[in-house]
């Protein structure tokens, strides 16, 4: 990144040179912290506050003055943090020339950004599709499944499905096996009862939850299994989900299916894998006022995590999913 003289303070100039000399930061992270450096000069100038006498309560008010111009809670952190770093250069720098001359002549008796903390970010609701758009994008795969009968298709569908049915992570997803492993050799780190309509999975933590899978998703893996087993290299593979060469699925396979297939359902956003998950708890909550059940679900440690969708009352688990759930209803009908 090239820098005008006139641009900034010199020693401004010394800290970024040394930022990409040394701790070799990218062009974009020199740039912003350049334009955050900026702004701390142009307020010194205003202010008429000498940079090198700058103190606690200058640089407050400065940072409020950022947030009265509408910038985010993370500009402001990041412009603090360049803030920071480059008064603790300044200190080590008057601390070296001082070491050499025998004597003390630093400007600056403490990092006048200590302390000066950026406004709290807001946490931003996940984005989950409407339930209409919800079950358009799994009516889209299971349309196409019943259309075009090939294994990627009817994949997909019990793909989608399943990710809707029950809340699951890509990881948790793409871990199921058709049937837990009884070797030594292979320790399953999910799978499917077929027979109590149930998933168990793996997630975060190295916990286990078990999650109930509507009837409209297990139609879908149902016939997902028939064309599976009945490929030339199921027995290969424990895997559930394959690819056509017989691989367990990767999670960029997912990603770009789903991604198609939105496409094709019509839907006006970019849809990808959590989008899902975020929409199954959402789609609950908003019907059932489970909080408990769907932390339950989505194998949440915290229900402070679970709150984010809403705060709602508790009630049962398999109510919750039974009464609400718009797959597990419509699977009724």
């Amino acid at each position: 990144m090239k820098l005008k003289p006139t641009e900034l303070h010199p020693l401004m100039q010394e800290y970024l040179h040394e930022l990409h000399v040394l701790r070799q930061l990218s062009g974009h992270t020199l740039k912003a912290y350049g334009m955050d450096l900026s702004d701390l000069q142009n307020f010194a100038q205003e202010d008429s506050v000498d940079l090198l006498k700058v103190s606690n309560a200058h640089v407050r008010r400065w940072a409020g003055r950022l947030h009265s111009k509408e910038k985010s809670s993370r500009s402001i952190a990041r412009a603090l943090s360049a803030w920071r770093g480059w008064y603790d250069w300044l200190t080590e720098k008057d601390a070296r020339r001082d070491a050499r001359a025998g004597k003390v002549t630093g400007n600056l008796a403490a990092n006048p950004v200590d302390d000066v903390k950026a406004p709290k970010r807001l946490k931003s609701l996940p984005k989950a599709l409407s339930v209409e758009q919800a079950l358009a994008l799994v009516s889209q795969a299971v349309k196409e499944a019943e259309e075009q009968k090939d294994l990627e298709t009817i994949r997909d569908a019990a793909i989608i499905d399943l990710l809707y049915s029950s809340g699951l992570r890509l990881s948790e997803l793409l871990g199921i096996d058709v049937m837990q492993s009884k070797d030594r050799q292979h320790e399953s780190a999910g799978w499917l009862d077929w027979d109590a309509a149930e998933v168990t999975v793996l997630g975060k933590g190295g916990k286990r939850r078990s999650v109930p899978v509507g009837a409209p998703a297990m139609k879908s893996l149902l016939a997902w299994r028939e064309i599976r087993d009945a490929s030339s290299f199921a027995q290969e593979s424990l895997a559930l989900f394959l690819s056509a060469t017989g691989k367990r699925l990767s999670p960029r396979t997912v990603q770009e299916r789903l991604r198609s297939l939105a496409i094709r359902a019509g839907l006006p956003t970019h849809v990808h894998p959590h989008m899902m998950r975020h929409s199954f708890a959402s789609h609950v909550l908003q019907s059932s006022q489970d909080l408990r059940a769907v932390q339950e679900m989505l194998g949440h440690a915290s229900i402070a995590s679970t709150q984010i969708y809403t705060s709602l009352d508790f009630q049962h688990l398999a109510q919750a999913y039974d009464k609400t759930h718009p797959r597990a209803k419509a699977g009724k009908d």
